[in-house]
C-alpha cells in the first residue's frame, strides 16, 4: 500500500493539522502516518494555546517511522520554532524522500501567529530547498519573498520566486483573491492557472492542510505534479461543499464527503 507521512501540528477539534491530514490520506486510498511538531488547543472559534514538541522527540518521531516503514511522501505542515525546523531538516536531508510537500503554516485563520520570530528564515533557508513544492496562501506568499501578493500578477511573480529559493514546483493559493479563486501553478518550466468556484460557507477550517496532504496523496498514487495538484483541488473544493457546520465558528471541511453524507453512516 502507498504510504504518507506528515509532520504538523495537532488540531484537538480535528478539523486541521495532524487530524485533517490522516483523514485526507485515508479518504484517498493512501496509509498514513504522522510526526506530531506540536499540540494546539483549538476549535472552530480560534487557537488558545500551543506547546511545542521538543526537537529530540520530533527526531524520534521521524527515526522510529523511516526505520520501519519508509516512505518517500512527505507532507510538512505547522512547524513553530526554528529548532524544530533545523531538526526536521536534518532528518530529511539524511531519509531523503523523494517528494515533500511544504505548507509554510503562519498564521491561523482567527490570526494567531504559529510561527515563532526568526523561524521563517530557517523555514526559507532549511526546508525550501528540500521541498518538491511549496503551498501558500497569499498572506504566507506575501511574508516569505517579502513583498505584497494580492493579485494574479503578484501571484505569478511571487511562484517564479518562491522556485528560485529551493523547491522544484510552487502554488501559490487563491482562496483571498476577490472574486472566484485561482491557484497559480509554477512547477518550474510553465505557469499553469487552476480556478476553482467560490463556495458561500463559513465551514473551511483545514482547507489548507488537506489541500497540501491530499497533493502528497495524490503523488504517492503516482501522478506528475500538475495531475496531483488538479486532483487535489477537486477533492478540496468536493470537501467545502459538503462541508460540515460543526461549531459556532468556521466548521470543518468533509474529508469523507465521497464515502458518506454530512449525518454520517446509518446503521442498519
Amino acid at each position: 500500500m502507498r504510504t504518507c507521512l506528515t509532520i504538523a501540528g495537532s488540531d484537538s477539534s480535528g478539523g486541521a493539522g495532524i487530524q485533517a491530514d490522516l483523514k485526507t490520506f485515508s479518504a484517498l486510498g493512501v496509509f498514513g502516518m504522522s510526526v506530531i511538531t506540536a499540540v494546539t488547543a483549538q476549535n472552530t472559534q480560534g487557537v488558545y494555546g500551543v506547546q511545542d514538541i521538543s526537537a529530540g522527540m520530533i527526531e524520534r518521531q521521524i527515526d522510529a517511522i523511516y526505520k520501519d516503514i519508509p516512505t518517500d511522501y512527505v507532507k510538512i505542515g505547522m512547524l513553530s520554532n526554528e529548532e524544530a525546523i533545523e531538526a526536521i531538516a536534518e532528518k530529511l536531508k539524511h531519509y531523503l524522500p523523494r517528494y515533500i510537500v511544504l505548507d509554510p503554516v503562519m498564521i491561523s485563520k482567527s490570526g494567531y501567529d504559529l510561527l515563532q520570530p526568526g523561524a521563517k528564515e530557517a523555514l526559507v533557508n532549511k526546508l525550501l530547498p528540500l521541498a518538491a513544492i511549496i503551498t501558500p496562501n497569499l498572506p504566507e506568499a506575501s511574508a516569505i519573498v517579502s513583498e505584497a501578493v494580492i493579485s494574479i500578477g503578484d501571484m505569478e511573480k511571487a511562484a517564479k520566486q518562491l522556485v528560485a529559493m529551493g523547491p522544484r514546483a510552487a502554488l501559490v493559493k487563491g482562496g483571498h483573491l476577490i472574486g472566484e479563486p485561482v491557484d497559480v501553478l509554477f512547477d518550474g518550466k510553465e505557469i499553469h492557472y487552476l480556478r476553482g468556484k467560490r463556495i458561500d460557507t463559513k465551514n473551511t477550517h483545514g482547507t489548507g492542510c488537506t489541500l497540501s496532504s491530499a497533493i502528497c496523496a495524490e503523488l504517492a498514487k503516482g501522478r506528475s505534479m500538475l495531475a496531483a495538484v488538479t486532483h487535489a483541488k477537486q477533492y478540496i473544493q468536493g470537501a467545502i461543499v459538503n462541508s460540515l457546520d460543526l461549531g459556532s465558528g468556521a466548521g470543518p471541511t468533509h474529508h469523507f464527503y465521497q464515502w458518506y453524507g454530512k449525518e454520517g453512516v446509518n446503521v442498519d
